[in-house]
């Protein structure tokens, strides 16, 4: 029987995912992110994320529909054009640019999620990871599928090796298997000073 983890900080009410348009080879990623959706609707946490109702975000998306959860969904109007666009959102935000989605996603959460995808997850996922040393935001980032994010997070621990890569900015990274569990860590989170500070 499953017992009941601790509600993450009520202060986080939003949570930005960037995840990938595609599903990947292993259907099991797909699984997680769905978990990861209803987890976010069972903790009563809004879904913020780029809007599309393919792969892993489409995954996300409908887990946290199929949980009765809040879905905001960001895209820019010539994605939409290509009807990948989910339409059972809560709410669809058409925008302009790339660049308008990112700075929406990230002006309307509480924390940042990234879920397996490719070159445009490690985008967004870079940016926030680079704001927060710069002490742009406070809000905590988590990596959802330790196996997958592996080969970066021992990429990470070679550049703080190296000297480029405070200890601190990789420790801020919070990285489980676990829905639950990562959010949990994104609650208990505590911002480091910045880098320049």
């Amino acid at each position: 029987m499953r017992t009941e983890s601790p509600s993450p900080s009520p202060s986080i009410t939003a949570i930005t995912v960037f995840a990938g348009a595609r599903e990947g080879v292993d259907e099991a990623m797909t699984t997680a992110a769905y978990g990861f959706g209803t987890a976010l609707a069972r903790n009563s946490i809004a879904l913020v994320y780029g809007g599309g109702r393919l792969g892993m975000m489409g995954a996300v998306a409908q887990g946290a529909i199929d949980g009765g959860g809040e879905t905001i969904g960001i895209m820019p109007r010539h994605l939409a054009q290509h009807e990948i666009a989910h339409t059972g959102l809560t709410e669809l935000v058409l925008v302009d640019t790339l660049a308008e989605r990112k700075r929406m996603m990230s002006q309307r959460c509480g924390a940042f999620v990234a879920l397996p995808g490719g070159a445009g997850t490690l985008d967004e996922l870079f940016d926030e990871w680079t704001n927060q040393q710069l002490g742009l935001h406070t809000k905590p980032i988590g990596l959802l599928d330790a196996d997958f994010w592996q080969p970066l997070t021992a990429m990470i621990d070679h550049m703080v090796a190296a000297g480029f890569v405070r200890q601190a900015d990789r420790d801020s990274l919070i990285v489980a298997d676990d829905p639950d569990e990562l959010l949990e860590g994104l609650s208990a989170w505590e911002p480091q000073p910045p880098r320049w500070g």
